[in-house]
């Protein structure tokens, strides 16, 4: 396993795609800067997470999101070009929330849940998915 952790931003939403036998896959892109000044280039990651748990993440993968992702790194090719890509394994939303008036990303603006208090700035003390 080869495993790696990437934070970027979502560079589209992600899709749920049903596989034979029934199973679902949850996949989009993320992009993460490399390097500095001229230098600088922006990689591109194609990531999949399978079942019930990318489903229910899906509605929270959203373009221009921030997220960390972590899994195992693999390449693909297609008409001679190299992606790559993760098998994730841990998805971790970064702070803010999607503006619908305006599209991108903005700065959380709730309170932040006090040290010690694992509601994890859900209202009602649960997660998600």
């Amino acid at each position: 396993m080869k495993a790696v952790t990437i934070a970027g931003n979502i560079g589209k939403d992600a899709a749920i795609h049903e596989m034979k036998g029934g199973d679902k896959v949850t996949r989009w892109s993320v992009a993460v800067n490399d390097g500095f000044g001229e230098k600088k280039r922006t990689l591109w990651f194609d990531c999949a997470m399978f079942g019930l748990r990318g489903e229910k993440l899906a509605q929270y993968l959203t373009k221009g999101g921030k997220v960390t992702v972590s899994g195992d790194l693999s390449t693909r090719e297609h008409e001679g070009k190299t992606y790559l890509t993760i098998r994730v394994a841990e998805v971790t939303l970064q702070g803010g929330e999607q503006r619908q008036d305006r599209g991108g990303y903005e700065p959380e603006r709730k309170p932040q849940s006090p040290p010690g208090d694992d509601r994890s700035g859900f209202d009602d003390g649960t997660i998600p998915f």
